[in-house]
């Protein structure tokens, strides 16, 4: 079951960069970036109410994140729904016959257990569930 909406992730080339604009243009205060070497991926996030946007920058040429900003530019990657068990909620999927990216939990941010589901069985939207257990 979900809970709430947990964050939006926006594809970047660079943190550096995009920071200036949540910073400067919307006044927000950047979390520390936080790489995630399994994925290949750096992520930074902004608070904002009880949802966060979180940056994504790839680490390698060869990053999904990579792929997704050379095929689409930057912009809007995914969203993000916490969930009280990424495993049982990819179990409930999985009976219904959704598609999906991550068969099992996988550690995220923050301390995080996250699982992505496929745009295929979403209407487009690539979506993440994630656990918070110790999430800030």
């Amino acid at each position: 079951m979900l809970k709430k909406v947990d964050h939006i992730g926006v594809a970047v080339h660079s943190i550096a960069e995009a920071r200036v604009f949540y910073e400067q243009g919307l006044g927000l205060v950047m979390s520390p970036v936080e790489d995630l070497p399994a994925q290949k991926v750096r992520v930074a996030f902004f608070q904002v109410g009880e949802v966060k946007v979180e940056l994504l920058e790839p680490m390698a040429a060869d990053a999904a994140v990579a792929k997704f900003l050379e095929k689409n530019g930057a912009g809007l990657h995914h969203v993000c729904y916490e969930v009280a068990s990424v495993a049982d909620e990819l179990a409930r999927l999985t009976a219904q016959g959704v598609p999906l990216i991550d068969k099992a939990p996988r550690p995220g941010a923050h301390g995080t257990q996250i699982a992505f589901i496929h745009p295929k069985g979403t209407g487009g939207v690539l979506t993440e569930l994630c656990e918070t257990g110790t999430h800030e």
